[in-house]
């Protein structure tokens, strides 16, 4: 990924989207040849010249510092994840050793398969990477989305079944938001792992195949599945309204558990109850980690 491009390009849609009058400035009424602030009108804001910035969306500018980051987030009006994500694009990118090669990804520690056997009768829930990988599963969320197992190693990843597998659009209720929601998750890991070949693959393939893809792409929206409410029409046991949390794993880097839950006395939670008792294999009381799946090969 063209990091200087890519910074260019999320400047000038994030300056795009504000109105002059969003962001205290005197409107004069007049036609405007592009839609929201101008270059000037942003440095201004931040404080710095007109050419200074300038150069910053077009990528001339490779060491620019912190107090200025902060200067045009604060202008632009960017949120703690948009903030983050220019200091991203932002970072000069210094070649290392094994830069090009990325790290193997850890398998999932044995602790935590027994915290999804735990969760088997209550929650889905899923270990995932930054490239939304499925690195574990327990059985709840195999009946819940789809069994990632039986997947091939390359096509056990969240964001690829929502966006391409055609059980999907009917499993989500506002397929169009959750599906948009992914691609700009996507675009955050894109701006954090920029030299990932294998998240640079399923960004190839999905602007490829999913229609609606270039324009979210496109939008430069970027944001973190952390929590949130996802309406799902289940084949098997029909309506459900789940609240999901991503909570960290601070000793296992770039693993993640996204948890799924229900309101308690809810219709839901009954719905979620009778998902588990239909999908827990018959006499299983506990299982071994190896029926949760094995990290991806890099």
């Amino acid at each position: 990924m063209d990091q200087n491009g890519e910074l260019g390009d999320f400047l000038r849609s994030r300056r795009a989207r504000l109105r002059p009058e969003d962001a205290g400035l005197a409107f004069s009424g007049g036609a405007r040849r592009v839609p929201g602030l101008r270059r000037e009108e942003v440095a201004h804001l931040a404080g710095v010249s007109t050419d200074y910035y300038a150069r910053l969306e077009q990528g001339r500018h490779p060491h620019v510092s912190e107090t200025v980051l902060e200067a045009v987030a604060r202008a632009l009006h960017l949120d703690d994840t948009e903030r983050g994500y220019l200091f991203e694009l932002a970072r000069p990118k210094t070649p290392g050793p094994g830069r090009h090669r990325p790290a193997r990804v850890p398998r999932v520690r044995p602790a935590v398969h027994r915290m999804l056997d735990v969760l088997d009768n209550v929650s889905p829930a899923l270990v995932l990477n930054h490239r939304s990988d499925v690195l574990a599963a327990n059985h709840l969320a195999h009946a819940l989305i789809t069994d990632f197992d039986a997947l091939p190693y390359r096509e056990r990843n969240l964001a690829r079944f929502v966006l391409l597998h055609p059980a999907a659009r009917d499993l989500y209720t506002d397929w169009d938001k959750a599906a948009e929601t992914f691609v700009a998750s996507l675009r955050l890991a894109a701006g954090r792992h920029p030299d990932d070949p294998q998240l640079n693959e399923l960004v190839g393939e999905l602007s490829i195949k999913v229609p609606e893809f270039h324009t979210w792409w496109a939008s430069h929206r970027v944001t973190q599945c952390a929590h949130g409410t996802q309406r799902l029409h289940h084949p098997v046991v029909g309506e459900l309204t789940l609240s999901y949390e991503t909570l960290a794993l601070p000793t296992d880097p770039d693993q993640t558990i996204c948890l799924y839950t229900a309101e308690p006395h809810s219709a839901s939670a009954e719905t979620l109850r009778l998902l588990a008792s239909w999908s827990t294999p018959a006499g299983t009381e506990t299982t071994s980690p190896s029926r949760h799946g094995t990290a991806h090969r890099n």
